[in-house]
């Protein structure tokens, strides 16, 4: 008998605030046509402006949620890990607000910060809790609140139109089996050649004071993204991965039955499909509706697609993402 890593259960909470592309038009000088060309993104959630909401509260609805459809009390979890890049405070993380805000006394909680891919290493970390023995229940969260850090000027229309506020759970349990199920493999690369393509400089930095007045004047507390390096690593990396994934589960690419990529820009995730020569069925994309919400695009997509009634057991799936750093790996999961 082994100790496998087996979802029990998925959630996801958006923001009751859908901005539409021509929404935008009203912020910048953007067009639908020229956001779906370049982006695929239809519409977004954004949460109101004047909102007293962090990302912590995001991620308590969705953890919430994943919670009560596993059967759990926050009392019995032995482990919180919270993906997020907007945590409340820059010191502590999100997770010990989010562990405060559910309650169930002094379960321990750690924040990643991998961005886009912070919940891919969230479903690595907790894999090796589980399989060490050292926790049996844990709570996986991705979340971010990007919109409050956005300059929505035409500016910097590259980036607000992207990215989006939502969280997604999971809860993660260790159940001794002679099958092979749960998290069959992982693997993670990361290159720091690349780290300004896709960074925001405060408030942290490397030298001088974060709030000094050429920092304020370079715009640094905002994203950058140079999206021609971002997409030319993606479309690159990914397919990449893809294969070492494979190799790494013994499986071959005609028996994943699902992938489900972070959800960066629809033009990436298709040029990923091209690669790979993979059907159009096999791929789930959801950024149209939703936009880039940085660390919960894999939690949402994988909640909408199990409420669709889309996996069976026996299933494979492969999660897959590149992001900020640069940083880039995946998850291949057998369904119990």
């Amino acid at each position: 008998m082994t100790k496998r890593s087996i979802i029990k259960s998925t959630a996801r909470y958006l923001p009751d605030n859908r901005i539409t592309n021509d929404d935008l038009t009203g912020l910048m000088d953007t067009t639908d046509e020229w956001i779906r060309q370049r982006t695929g993104i239809e519409a977004r959630y954004w949460v109101k402006e004047g909102d007293d909401t962090g990302t912590s509260d995001l991620a308590l609805e969705a953890a919430q949620i994943a919670l009560a459809r596993a059967g759990w009390e926050p009392a019995e979890l032995d482990l919180i890990v919270m993906a997020t890049m907007t945590s409340d405070t820059y010191i502590p993380g999100a997770g010990t607000h989010l562990q405060h805000q559910l309650g169930g006394g002094y379960v321990p909680a750690l924040d990643i910060r991998q961005q886009c891919t912070g919940f891919l290493h969230g479903m690595e970390v907790c894999d090796a809790y589980i399989r060490s023995g050292i926790a049996g229940k844990i709570l996986l969260v991705g979340a971010d609140y990007q919109s409050r850090f956005m300059e929505k000027t035409t500016a910097n229309r590259d980036t607000a139109v992207i990215f989006a506020d939502g969280a997604g759970a999971v809860c993660i349990a260790a159940e001794e089996t002679d099958e092979t199920v749960g998290i069959l493999a992982s693997v993670f690369h990361a290159d720091g050649k690349h780290a300004d393509a896709l960074r925001v400089g405060i408030p942290a930095r490397k030298s001088g004071y974060a709030m000094d007045p050429e920092v304020l004047a370079n715009n640094e507390y905002f994203p950058f993204m140079d999206g021609r390096t971002v997409f030319k690593m993606a479309v690159t990396r990914l397919p990449e991965v893809a294969r070492e994934l494979l190799a790494e589960a013994g499986v071959q690419l005609a028996d994943i039955d699902l992938v489900i990529p972070h959800q960066a820009n629809l033009r990436i995730n298709e040029a990923f499909r091209d690669r790979l020569q993979l059907p159009d069925e096999k791929i789930y994309n959801n950024i149209q509706e939703y936009g880039n919400t940085t660390s919960a695009t894999i939690p949402i997509a994988l909640d909408e697609v199990v409420e669709k009634g889309m996996l069976k057991s026996g299933d494979n799936v492969m999660f897959i993402g590149l992001g900020a750093g640069l940083t880039w790996g995946g998850v291949i999961y057998r369904l119990p």
